[in-house]
Formats: C-alpha cells, sequence, structure tokens
C-alpha cells in the first residue's frame, strides 16, 4: 500500500485516507505521499524535512508532494531533488490524478494542473466527511485561503449518500469536516444554513449513531444549529470554536468577525439549551502586537467560559499576509505563551476526566484501546472492544491522577 504522511487539520487527514485509496487503486503502491500544511511556518519546514529523510529512507520510492504548502509554492517543492511529482491541492482527491502518474516515467517532478474537486469517503475508527471546503473571509495571519480557495458547499443529497455509505461500512460516528463549515450552503442554491444541511440530512440517515462538528467560526451559528444543539441527541454535546484570541483589540487585529462579548454569550447559551456541553478552542499565542495584558484577556476568557479542549498554535508569520507586515512578538516569548496556554488546556481536561468517574458513558473504540466519550475525552478501556465499536463503560480512578473505563 502507498504510504501517507500528512501535517495539519482534520480536512487534511480525511484527504489524506482519500489519495490513499486512489494511489492503490491506480497500483503506486512505491509511493510515499506528503500532504502538506501551510497553516505555520514550522508546519512548511517540517514537511521539507520529512520529504528529505523520507528520501533518505526509501532511496527507490516515489515521492508525491500535495497540500496547501505545496499549493502556495510549487516551484519550491518541485525543486527539490527528493521530489518526483507534485499534484495540485484541488486535484488530490481526484483519482485521475494518481492514474496519470502510472505511466510516468518518473525523469523528473511533474505538476499536475488545476481541475474540479472531487470527494471521497475512507477513515478508520470514524469517518471524516467533507462538507465544504475553502474560504472567502480574510483573516490577517491566515495563508488558507489561497491555498484552498473560496468556499465551495457539497449538495446535501451528495452528503447523505455519502453518510449513508459510510454507515453500511460498519461507522458509528461521523465527522463533519472543511475549512470553515459555517459557512456552508452559501454557494448553493436556496442558500441552505449548516443547521439547515444537517438536519435534513439526520433525517435522511436515521441509521447514523454520533455526528461531531469540526472547527466552527463564532460569528456563524445559525438558529437552526441552535435549535439542533438543544434537541438532537445524536449531534455530540462538543463545539470545537475557531476563537484565536480573547482580546477585542487582537482580535479586530486578526480581522476576526466576532468580539470576546460574541463568545461568553455563544458559551452561554449553548449551556443554557445543553448544560452538559464542552467546548473546544483554536487559539493563537503571541500574534503581532500583543501584550501582556491582551494575553491575559485570552487567558481570561478560556476560564470564564470553561473551556475544556485547547488547540494552541505559537503565532508564526506566512509571507503574504497582512500580519506579517505587524509589529511582532518576539518568538520566546510566542513560546513561553503557548507552553502558558497549554498548561491551562491541560488543567482544563484534567478536571473535566475526573468529573467522569463513577459515571456511565458511551463511548467509541479507538485505536491503542481509547475510548472517547460523546465530549471528546480520550479514555484508557480496560477491556478494549473493537475499534469502532460503541461501548457503555463505567469509569473509575486508575492511579496517579488518570482515569480508567471498563465495558459493562
Amino acid at each position: 500500500m502507498p504510504e501517507i504522511v500528512t501535517f495539519g487539520c482534520r480536512l487534511n487527514a480525511y484527504e489524506s485516507n482519500v489519495m490513499r485509496q486512489h494511489a492503490a487503486a491506480a497500483g503506486l503502491n512505491d509511493a510515499i505521499i506528503v500532504n502538506t500544511c501551510a497553516v505555520t511556518a514550522e508546519a512548511e519546514r517540517q514537511a521539507g524535512q520529512a520529504i528529505r529523510r523520507l528520501r533518505r529512507e526509501n532511496p527507490k520510492a516515489r515521492i508525491i508532494v500535495t497540500g496547501c504548502a505545496a499549493k502556495i509554492d510549487p516551484d519550491k517543492f518541485s525543486a527539490m531533488p527528493e521530489v518526483d511529482h507534485v499534484i495540485a491541492n484541488d486535484r488530490k482527491t481526484e483519482a485521475d490524478a494518481f492514474l496519470a502518474l502510472r505511466s510516468d516515467d518518473n525523469s523528473g517532478p511533474s505538476v499536475e494542473q488545476r481541475k474540479p474537486i472531487t470527494r471521497s469517503p475512507l477513515s478508520i475508527e470514524r469517518a471524516f466527511v467533507e462538507v465544504q471546503n475553502g474560504c472567502d473571509h480574510r483573516c490577517t495571519f491566515c495563508i488558507i485561503p489561497f491555498g484552498r480557495g473560496v468556499s465551495r458547499s457539497v449538495p446535501m443529497g451528495a452528503i447523505a449518500e455519502n453518510i449513508c455509505a459510510q454507515v453500511a461500512l460498519g461507522y458509528n460516528e461521523i465527522v463533519f469536516t472543511g475549512v470553515d463549515i459555517a459557512s456552508y450552503g452559501k454557494d448553493l442554491p436556496g442558500q441552505p444554513s449548516l443547521g439547515q444541511m444537517i438536519r435534513r440530512v439526520l433525517a435522511a440517515v436515521p441509521e447514523l449513531r454520533r455526528l461531531r462538528l469540526s472547527s466552527l467560526d463564532p460569528a456563524a451559528m445559525d438558529e437552526d444549529l441552535w435549535r439542533l444543539i438543544a434537541e438532537e441527541p445524536r449531534l455530540m454535546p462538543h463545539l470545537h470554536l475557531s476563537l484565536q484570541a480573547g482580546d477585542d483589540m487582537i482580535l479586530k487585529r486578526m480581522k476576526r468577525r466576532h468580539s470576546r462579548a460574541d463568545v461568553i454569550v455563544l458559551c452561554e447559551r449553548a449551556r443554557t439549551l445543553r448544560p452538559d456541553i464542552v467546548f473546544g478552542a483554536d487559539i493563537i499565542a503571541g500574534f503581532p502586537t500583543e501584550t501582556e495584558a491582551m494575553f491575559v484577556n485570552t487567558l481570561d476568557l478560556v476560564r470564564q467560559c470553561d473551556i475544556t479542549w485547547l488547540h494552541v498554535f505559537p503565532y508564526s508569520a506566512r509571507k503574504g499576509t497582512p500580519a506579517a507586515k505587524m509589529p511582532q512578538v518576539h518568538g520566546s516569548l510566542r513560546k513561553e505563551r503557548a507552553d502558558r496556554l497549554r498548561t491551562l488546556g491541560d488543567e482544563a481536561a484534567r478536571r473535566h476526566q475526573q468529573s467522569l468517574i463513577g459515571q456511565t458513558v458511551e463511548m467509541l473504540v479507538e485505536q491503542q484501546g481509547l475510548g472517547c466519550t460523546p465530549h471528546f475525552a480520550k479514555i484508557r478501556l480496560d477491556n478494549p472492544a473493537p475499534v469502532g465499536a460503541l461501548v457503555t463503560a463505567e469509569c473509575f480512578p486508575s492511579g496517579n491522577g488518570e482515569i480508567a473505563a471498563r465495558c459493562l
């Protein structure tokens, strides 16, 4: 089977599984596909480092590079002597992009040209279903719209058909993924909202047991989605917010569409509708011009909203973005602030896990004997069931401040 090395987001992970399927069908069993990310300069540097390592370890393999970083700077990757082919980011889930390489003489790097995007399913314990791609917003720190293009939504019928196929394969949990899923539907006839799409798809596929959403823009929660949070038990009580910062001036300089107060109101409303809901958040530490007081505002917002799962990035300047031209925070200070945020996140995660002791919860069995609760807590199972199964398990303390669970 072809080997896949993935950097970046859940959407990249989903697309990597699609590429593995297409490369195998094309007979490219000697291929190593590197799916790059451009969200930070560090991610791009790591991709280049990985490509060089992979070539040293696999001198006869065919190395194929794709992803957002390869889209933004294809010449950089095609010029690498270790790289055999570069596939355009909006071509990487096309089967014929890999079929075209089957007869290639491997004499030098080739760069695939742009063609319309397609979508296919595949995963392990849960299925990732792409419902949207691209972004119409221009946050000052973000290079991703240049790698993904404008927002495009998958029609509801295609999403329902995809989910039916996943359920038939035995998947109990689906994750809706995309670059900006809260913008779903603006490019479709009738402009259905994300909540409307979810409601109709769940009605069309009653066999689906659990639905989880990837990152949501706090400024784009629609009323149908709020009703689903209140009334739909199959929608997991876990919202991951594209928060980025907790200081209004920094949010303004990021060109985000929400304020600190908006996030507080969102969390309060969600807990009123569904008291057990938990939140995750993406946060950037050390954004240009961020003072200590501004950073403390972010720490305070995480505490005030009781955010459980933090995904923290030290700010990374991306050439071509407005933020790269702003006064920069020193790199060591960015790292120190990211560490403080991660410590706060670790404390919140431990509190949440401790709150599960003595509770009986439904868990999705993951790799390496872990169970995932509806609230996205990962708990060690002392009597693991088959991967992908939904089990009822009781949580108990297992020593060293950790907890485990036993399938009933």
